[in-house]
């Protein structure tokens, strides 16, 4: 048997998982406000590699979050959209390079509660291939294929 403290806080969290699931199920955006759950902005990325077992990143712009650090490419899940074809549209937005959202697979998310008046996020990180086409910085972001121990140095 559970402790109460443990119950009375299970009783506290259903309610926002209901909420996020509903949110999740309609996407549609719940208002926020005190005490209400508030819906996160879902993004997804790209763990590309080459044949070579190197991996495609990119290198955030000067004046966003994060400028200078290099990340796996992708971008946020407009309304409507669904994870995989999200992140093939961006991809293709961004790098010119086609992926099949077929045979994407889910590697891992993360999440960033937000607070101090940024958006809670998701992101869904999912591992993929290049079907069709080279690489190439539309959004003039740097771009480049990495070792495992390339990334390390980054």
């Amino acid at each position: 048997m559970r402790p109460a403290n443990a119950v009375g806080r299970i009783v506290e969290v259903a309610p926002k998982v209901c909420q996020f699931l509903t949110y999740m199920e309609n996407r549609r955006a719940m208002p926020p406000s005190a005490g209400e759950f508030i819906a996160p902005m879902i993004v997804v990325a790209a763990a590309i590699s080459d044949s070579s077992g190197r991996w495609l990143l990119q290198q955030r712009p000067a004046g966003k979050h994060h400028a200078g650090l290099w990340e796996f490419p992708g971008g946020k899940v407009d309304a409507g959209e669904l994870p995989r074809p999200a992140l093939a549209r961006e991809i293709m937005e961004e790098l010119g390079v086609v992926l099949d959202p077929l045979a994407m697979h889910p590697l891992g998310f993360a999440d960033d509660p937000g607070g101090n008046g940024r958006t809670p996020l998701l992101l869904l990180l999912f591992g993929a291939t290049v079907l069709e086409g080279d690489p190439y910085g539309h959004e003039g972001q740097l771009w480049g294929w990495f070792t495992r121990a390339e990334v390390a140095e980054l």
